[in-house]
C-alpha cells in the first residue's frame, strides 16, 4: 500500500513528537530514581554520620548495647536528628558548634534514615532497629569505636527498603500522573501532527494536480498562493511557468496559422497560373514565366527564412567573428540599395562616425542591415526619408536607422521583433513581407551580444536602434 503525502508528514511528525515524550518519559524516570533517591540516600548517610557519635557516647557510659535492647524510647531517643541530646550541655556545645540559636527546634527528617538503620553488636547479633536491614551490597556499614574497640555496627539500609508503602503509593502517583500527562501530550501531538500536514501538504497536493491538469494541456490553470513559505513561491513559479506555456502554445498556433497563410498565398497563386495556362485562359510567354518565377522567388525567400529562424533556435547558425569596420559595411549596403530608395521616393542622410570597429561575421552583419533596409522600402510612404547614424557611446557602438511616416503605436513597438508580426493592420502582400525580417534581424544582434529596441522616430516613422560591444579603433 502506498502511503499519500498527507500520511508520511503526519506519521513523521507523530513519531517524532511520542519519541520525545517517551524520552522525557524515561529522562524523568531516570532523573528520579538516580537525583532524588541518590540524594535522599547521601542525606541518610550524612545522618549516620552525625548520629554514631550519639551511640559511642551512650555505649561508652552504659558499658553495653543491654540498655537499647527492645527500649524503643532509647533507640529513638538515639538515632532523632540532631537536638535532642540527653546532656543539655553537650546540647549546648553542639548547636554552638553549628551556629544553631539554643531556641532552635530539633531538625526534621524527611529521608526516613530512623527506618532504614539498625544496629548489631560486635557478634553480628542484631540489637535494635529495623530487623530486615541486614548485611548486604546495597547496606551500608560504619562501625562503633569506643576506645579503640568495635563495639558494633550501624547498618543503614537503602531508601526504597521502607519506602513500600508510601513509596509505592507515590511511585503510583506518578506512574498515573505520568501516563495522564503523556496521553494529554500524545493526543496533542496527533492533533498537531494532523494540522501541521494538512497545513503543509495541501498547498502541494494543489500544486501538483494543477501540474497534472497543466500537463493535460490546460494552460489557463493558476494555483493562487496561500502564505509567504517556500510552497508559496513554488505555487508563484508554477504560475509562471503556466503563463509561460500559454504564451509559447499561443505563439505556436500563431505561427502555424501564419506559416500556413504565407504558403497558401504563392501556392495558390502558381496554382491559379498554371491552371489558366493549362485551360489556354493565359499564354505560355516571357510575362507568365516571369510570374511564376516571382512566386517561386517568394516561396524560396519564406523557406530560407523560416530555416535560418530554425537554425538560430538551435543555435547551429555559424558566426566566424572578425573585427570589422562597421562604417565600411554600412556604406556598401546603403550603395546596393539607393537606386530602389530614390525609385521609392525616399531620401537618405547618412552619419557614419569614423573608425568604428566590432568583433562581427561581415556576412551577418550586412545582412542585419540589408533587413533594416528593405522594412524601410516596404513600409514607409512615398516622399518620406531615411536617416542611418553610427556612433561610439562609451564601451558600445551605435547604429540608428530612423525613417519617416507612417509610424507604430507605441503598444505594438515591443513586438515588432515577433515572428509573422506586421505593424499595420493589412496581410496584403504588396506592402508586407512575410513578417520574419526583424525577427531574424533580432537573432543576429543577440547573437554579436548586442541589443536591438524599436521606439518612435523623430521623423515619423519607426527608430531602430542597435547596439553592440565596440572593439578599440
Amino acid at each position: 500500500m502506498k502511503l499519500g503525502i498527507t500520511t508520511k508528514a503526519f506519521l513523521a511528525v507523530l513519531l517524532v513528537a511520542l519519541a520525545v515524550l517517551l524520552a522525557m518519559g524515561v529522562a524523568g524516570r531516570w532523573s528520579f530514581t538516580r537525583g532524588f533517591v541518590g540524594y535522599m540516600d547521601e542525606l541518610a548517610l550524612q545522618r549516620v554520620e552525625d548520629v554514631t557519635p550519639k551511640f559511642v557516647s551512650a555505649y561508652a557510659r552504659e558499658g553495653s548495647w543491654d540498655f537499647l535492647r527492645n527500649n524503643r524510647r532509647a533507640w529513638f531517643h538515639l538515632t532523632r536528628p540532631r537536638g535532642g541530646e540527653e546532656d543539655p550541655e553537650r546540647e549546648k556545645a553542639d548547636r554552638a558548634s553549628r551556629n544553631l540559636p539554643l531556641d532552635a527546634p530539633p531538625e526534621s527528617d524527611l529521608t526516613g534514615a530512623v527506618f532504614r538503620l539498625s544496629l548489631i553488636d560486635a557478634e553480628q547479633r542484631f540489637v535494635m532497629g529495623n530487623p530486615r536491614i541486614v548485611a548486604g551490597d546495597s547496606v551500608v556499614r560504619r562501625p562503633v569505636v569506643v576506645e579503640g574497640r568495635t563495639v558494633g555496627w550501624l547498618l543503614m539500609g537503602p531508601f526504597q527498603s521502607v519506602s513500600d508503602t508510601g513509596a509505592r503509593r507515590f511511585y503510583d502517583e506518578q506512574l498515573h500522573a505520568t501516563l495522564l500527562v503523556g496521553g494529554v501530550a500524545a493526543l496533542f501531538a496527533v492533533a498537531i501532527s494532523l494540522w501541521i500536514a494538512r497545513t503543509l501538504v495541501a498547498p502541494i497536493k494543489q500544486v501538483a494536480a494543477a501540474t497534472h491538469r497543466l500537463a493535460a494541456g490546460d494552460y489557463a490553470e493558476r494555483v493562487v498562493p496561500s502564505s509567504g513559505d517556500e510552497v508559496s513561491q513554488l505555487a508563484r513559479d508554477f504560475n509562471s511557468l503556466a503563463r509561460a506555456l500559454e504564451a509559447n502554445e499561443r505563439m505556436r498556433r500563431d505561427f502555424m496559422a501564419d506559416v500556413s497563410h504565407e504558403l497558401r498565398t504563392p501556392l495558390s497563386v502558381l496554382r491559379g497560373e498554371l491552371e489558366a495556362m493549362e485551360d489556354g485562359v493565359r499564354r505560355l510567354d516571357g510575362e507568365a514565366l516571369q510570374s511564376l518565377k516571382g512566386e517561386v522567388m517568394t516561396l524560396t525567400r519564406l523557406v530560407n527564412d523560416l530555416n535560418e529562424l530554425a537554425l538560430a533556435d538551435l543555435g547551429a547558425l555559424v558566426y566566424r567573428k572578425t573585427p570589422v569596420a562597421v562604417g565600411e559595411v554600412l556604406a556598401h549596403t546603403v550603395g546596393a540599395f539607393r537606386d530602389r530608395l530614390a525609385g521609392a521616393g525616399l531620401g537618405l542622410e547618412l552619419a557614419l562616425a569614423p573608425g568604428l570597429r566590432m568583433a562581427a561575421d561581415e556576412a551577418r552583419l550586412e545582412q542585419l542591415f540589408r533587413n533594416l533596409m528593405e522594412n524601410t522600402l516596404r513600409y514607409t510612404d512615398p516622399g518620406g526619408s531615411l536617416k542611418i547614424v553610427s556612433r561610439r557611446d562609451g564601451d558600445d557602438l551605435c547604429i540608428d536607422f530612423m525613417d519617416s511616416a507612417p509610424g507604430v503605436p507605441d503598444t505594438l513597438l515591443p513586438r515588432l521583433f515577433e515572428r509573422f508580426f506586421r505593424g499595420e493592420a493589412s496581410r496584403n502582400r504588396a506592402t508586407g513581407g512575410s513578417g520574419l525580417g526583424l525577427a531574424i534581424c533580432r537573432s543576429i544582434v543577440e547573437a554579436h551580444d548586442g541589443t536591438i529596441t524599436a521606439r518612435a522616430s523623430p521623423l515619423g516613422g519607426v527608430w531602430v536602434a542597435l547596439r553592440f560591444p565596440a572593439l578599440e579603433p
